[in-house]
């Protein structure tokens, strides 16, 4: 791999010069999404680490060091850390097909991540290395990692990846064997024992890096606000988000749309459960506006952890299992004995009952990099430089955040500093879908929300999922035409505080701007799109 930890952060001629090849900024790329989404990756350059200078600081300012600082050179890489293939037990496509889809869709990073169990740990993942070595080879313009969905002891399920590397079948062995829940026992502590025990295989340098993304956190409620915290407590280069909104996405098409007739994300299971935490209230047990209740309640469990001063990074992906109107179906191989469905069949008949859509079909997930390289990528997930958008709503986003006393301010997943009593402004550039979606339809950015609250500090109750002083700092209406350019200024600063952005095509909202509660059977997704963004943590000194 090549990597470019070695330019400085300031150098942006490499950058500017020499694109990556592959890439949305690539001039010789003609994929049609790229060329339409070209402006997304000329946006925003963010450093890879936590280093910059201190812009005008002096006393306790020169302590601190921005993290993720304003213009430092990154490109854009969208990606999805959650695909099924054939190696699971409920999926059936091929490694190379699903890639493929990627790359017809303007992906350029893809996770696979088949089901941990039993089966997979015995049979699948003997088959699933040589199939991605072989893809790796063939489409040189996606990076192909190797994972797996983890059944996290006592609870939900969780992306875990790696990065290619000489260890890196090794561990995940190891790991599915140990730590799986369907394959080793099923209790709270050993999610956290599996958790360190991947922060171990990064401080040993068996492998540059490992993340952990929990997937569908509020689908079947059994995520409790202390698990999650726990997660991140124990690994906190590991545990670092969730995902913010979950596959499944056509699966609340109406059937008398020809569609499945269930509901976003399949958040219709027939929750509470007896292990669900009994806190939660009914409406966390669905999608609003395609998101998870945890996300998209203003005040809710993610702002909770944020105002605690947690960096917990959302993600949204696509659960690929079985595609909507797809005409394949599942091989015909039994996966028990097996660790694989075999090829799929092409039934000839499109599926209307599949819920699904390919990667990046739907949703991107959109990571500031360095490089596209492996290890260069989940930095960027790791640092959260990452922003979430639905049906391509927008084609890309600018954020900046800086006071007098950190002059070149932050960006996504950033850290800076104010002086008590001084002024934080926000900058927020955002660029308009420039085509159609993959529906067909052009969507029109209505209304973007700043979602700002205080940064208390740890809560003594690990089980808060509400943080009463978050609220919309300010809604931005969007013009019809011309450049989209908000900002704002937090005057007169006096607590450490965190803000957020989310935006929407203003098709379905509350009376107070909220996205409404997805209806179970009857929720074109294509209707209703929203765009998130990762936090800033704003620190008063």
């Amino acid at each position: 791999m090549s990597h470019s930890h070695g330019h400085p952060h300031g150098d942006h001629t490499h950058h500017e010069v020499e694109p990556v090849e592959g890439s949305w900024l690539d001039p010789e790329d003609d994929r049609p999404s790229s060329v339409e989404r070209r402006r997304f990756l000329a946006g925003l350059g963010i450093a890879a680490g936590a280093v910059g200078a201190v812009a005008a600081g002096t006393g306790t300012a020169a302590a601190h060091v921005p993290v993720n600082p304003w213009g430092g050179g990154d490109r854009w890489f969208a990606g999805d850390h959650h695909i099924h293939t054939q190696y699971s037990d409920d999926g059936q496509y091929t490694i190379a097909q699903q890639v493929a889809k990627a790359h017809e869709f303007g992906l350029d990073w893809v996770v696979i991540t088949d089901h941990g169990g039993p089966a997979h740990q015995k049979f699948s993942i003997d088959q699933v290395t040589p199939d991605i070595e072989r893809v790796r080879r063939s489409q040189r313009d996606v990076l192909v990692y190797q994972g797996l969905e983890w059944n996290i002891p006592g609870a939900e399920h969780a992306t875990v990846f790696l990065p290619p590397g000489k260890h890196t079948v090794e561990i995940l062995k190891a790991f599915e064997l140990a730590y799986d829940g369907r394959v080793a026992n099923n209790t709270e502590p050993l999610a956290l024992v599996a958790l360190r025990y991947l922060e171990a295989q990064v401080l040993s340098g068996r492998t540059e890096i490992a993340l952990m993304f929990a997937n569908h956190p509020s689908r079947r409620g059994v995520d409790s606000p202390h698990e999650i915290r726990g997660w991140r407590d124990a690994a906190p280069g590991v545990a670092v988000g969730m995902e913010g909104a979950p596959g499944h996405q056509a699966a609340g098409i109406p059937k008398s749309a020809g569609g499945p007739g269930r509901a976003r994300g399949y958040y219709d299971t027939a929750a509470p459960l007896p292990e669900s935490f009994p806190a939660y209230p009914p409406e966390s047990y669905r999608t609003h506006g395609g998101f998870d209740w945890m996300t998209a309640k203003v005040g809710g469990l993610w702002d909770s952890l944020l105002a605690e001063g947690r960096p917990w990074w959302i993600t949204a992906n696509s659960d690929v299992h079985q595609v909507f109107a797809d005409t394949f179906t599942p091989g015909k191989q039994d996966y028990a004995t097996t660790g694989s469905k075999g090829a799929p069949i092409d039934s000839g008949v499109k599926q209307t009952g599949y819920g699904d859509f390919f990667p990046g079909q739907y949703g991107a997930n959109i990571v500031g990099s360095r490089s596209k390289s492996y290890v260069d990528v989940m930095r960027g997930l790791q640092s959260g430089k990452v922003l979430t958008v639905h049906g391509r709503l927008i084609d890309g986003l600018e954020l900046r955040v800086r006071s007098r006393d950190d002059l070149r301010g932050v960006t996504l997943g950033g850290r800076t500093f104010v002086r008590r009593g001084g002024d934080v402004e926000v900058t927020i550039e955002v660029d308009r879908a420039g085509g159609p979606n993959f529906s067909g339809a052009k969507p029109v950015l209505a209304k973007v929300d700043l979602i700002s609250g205080p940064v208390t500090g740890p809560s003594a109750d690990r089980d808060v999922f509400v943080a009463p002083e978050t609220s919309v700092a300010k809604t931005f209406e969007v013009p019809r035409t011309g450049k989209i350019r908000f900002t704002h200024t937090f005057k007169n600063v006096e607590r450490s505080f965190y803000l957020r952005l989310r935006g929407s095509d203003g098709n379905r909202l509350t009376s107070s701007g909220d996205p409404v509660v997805d209806e179970i059977a009857n929720s074109d997704p294509w209707a209703d799109l929203w765009f998130y963004a990762n936090p800033v943590f704003v620190d008063v000194i």
